[in-house]
């Protein structure tokens, strides 16, 4: 059998369309200079390209240009947000989830060992979070929550309105981990009254190592830079901008908004797809939302079965047994354990990600491959 990606979630590749936009910024013939240089035409260039694509950011937010901070991905974005919040606030109380990514929980971690009172929400056996929960955690001391759009490994899709509506009831602000939600759910950060928002190129097809933060303008907040060295972004992250990354996030950006309709029934039609076969096993266990959910991501649980067993007897298929930031470690994910699922289980979870270049005929193969080696293992 070929090899089959089904690692969406982990990263995406470069749409082609993406990557021709960006050729165009790198080399002499093209948009080269640095944004910066604001004596010559190759940094004005430059320059009007990093602010197009800024809009482009912006309007798939419904946010203004002037609120978007180019980062290096969501996890610099999560960080800023976080502890670039925390480090001259008064209040000291930060609410988030146990489940959240590991650049939310270890920025939260650090603040904890100086002094700050984190509070971690329990989430439902899905991965969600209730805005009840949010409204009973608040204080008049809490600065921030931070809670994910759309979970990275199990694909649920959190309440973010009403839990950004919660957070301000008691005057804190409200974050949001959208790495893998921006683009695939519609987030309209002016209705849903979102503070600070994190972006990630990567994961829409866009280049790595680029993201952006959203930052609301029209609330008095002040982030403190973690990066030092030239006052770039308007003082909140210094360092010389990458033209060709962010051209490369402004192109998937609009790109991806632009299909977002046919890639939404394109992914369900695959989830079907993969689904109608695996669910056919007994002891199967689908961990995602039934109704709130990104079609694009899975994750099953095969009871009696190791998943890194499954994993390597499954060598034509690129999947993963948590978040690919984690994967190296021999624990069970911390999502799972913090949805309440026994270590048993956890270990026998894998996550299936589908994304733009999938096809049916990938769905059918893939849901094949691992019927049968489920079958063979269980014996």
């Amino acid at each position: 059998m070929r090899p089959i990606y089904l690692d969406y979630a982990a990263t995406t590749p470069i749409d082609p369309i993406v990557a021709a936009k960006m050729r165009a910024h790198m080399e002499f013939d093209g948009i080269f200079g640095n944004p910066a240089s604001r004596s010559h035409a190759f940094g004005w260039q430059a320059e009007e390209a990093v602010e197009a694509a800024r809009v482009q950011i912006a309007e798939v937010l419904n946010a203004d240009p002037r609120e978007i901070v180019w980062t290096s991905g969501a996890t610099e974005s999560n960080n800023l947000a976080i502890k670039g919040l925390a480090e001259n606030a008064s209040r000291r109380h930060i609410v988030t989830s146990k489940i959240e990514h590991k650049a939310v929980l270890d920025p939260c971690h650090y603040l904890a060992q100086k002094g700050f009172e984190i509070t971690f929400l329990q989430p439902d056996k899905h991965g969600q979070i209730k805005p009840e929960q949010v409204a009973d955690a608040v204080r008049e001391d809490t600065l921030l929550v931070s809670l994910m759009h759309v979970n990275n490994e199990l694909g649920t899709i959190n309440d973010i309105a009403a839990c950004a509506a919660a957070s301000h009831s008691k005057g804190a602000l409200f974050h949001t981990d959208a790495a893998q939600g921006f683009g695939k759910i519609p987030i309209d950060v002016q209705q849903m009254d979102i503070d600070l928002l994190s972006i990630s190129g990567h994961k829409i097809y866009g280049p790595k190592g680029i993201g952006a933060l959203f930052v609301r303008g029209s609330r008095a907040m002040q982030l403190t830079a973690q990066t030092h060295g030239g006052g770039h972004e308007m003082g909140m992250r210094s360092g010389t901008l990458p033209t060709h990354q962010i051209v490369g996030l402004g192109a998937a950006a609009e790109r991806i908004v632009a299909l977002y309709d046919s890639e939404q029934q394109h992914l369900q039609t695959l989830r079907d797809i993969f689904l109608r076969r695996i669910q056919q096993l007994p002891d199967v266990f689908v961990h995602t939302h039934p109704e709130r959910r990104f079609s694009g991501i899975m994750n099953i649980g095969f009871a009696g079965i190791d998943g890194e067993t499954l994993l390597l007897a499954m060598d034509k298929l690129a999947v993963s047994s948590g978040s690919a930031c984690t994967s190296a470690s021999v624990e069970p994910s911390h999502v799972l354990r913090g949805i309440g699922l026994d270590d048993a289980i956890a270990h026998a979870s894998l996550r299936f990600s589908f994304g733009r270049f999938s096809s049916s005929e990938d769905a059918e193969l893939a849901a094949i491959e691992v019927a049968t080696v489920v079958e063979r293992l269980r014996g």
